[in-house]
């Protein structure tokens, strides 16, 4: 498992990115996070559905209810355009924070 503290930082590029590859609804976006990463990182409704929310409000998300062919509608959660560019800043600023980590951590860390 990672870090709560790390988890949390991840939480926002995360769903942004789930959501970019397509419209989902709470329980998939969960299943689908686990799958990706091998059972390291385990959402809860509690976790899930608060940044869905935040992210709605900032208007990077957007969603709608579709009827479910086994139960109850499912409310399902799509990128919106203003989510798609921040998701680009989301992804500039980890990978630079990840080139960074590969240069400390390389098979020739620059410090040591």
């Amino acid at each position: 498992m990672l870090s709560k503290a790390l988890t949390a930082a991840a939480l926002r590029p995360i769903m942004l990115s789930i959501l970019d590859r397509g419209e989902a609804y709470g329980y998939a976006i969960i299943r689908r996070i686990e799958e990706l990463s091998d059972g390291r990182i385990q959402w809860t409704a509690g976790t899930l559905y608060p940044l869905l929310h935040r992210l709605e409000t900032e208007s990077l998300v957007a969603s709608y209810w579709q009827p479910s062919e086994s139960g109850p509608r499912r409310k399902y959660y799509r990128l919106t355009p203003k989510g798609a560019k921040a998701l680009e800043a989301e992804k500039r600023q980890w990978l630079d924070v990840h080139a960074l980590l590969l240069k400390l951590w390389g098979p020739e860390p620059a410090f040591g």
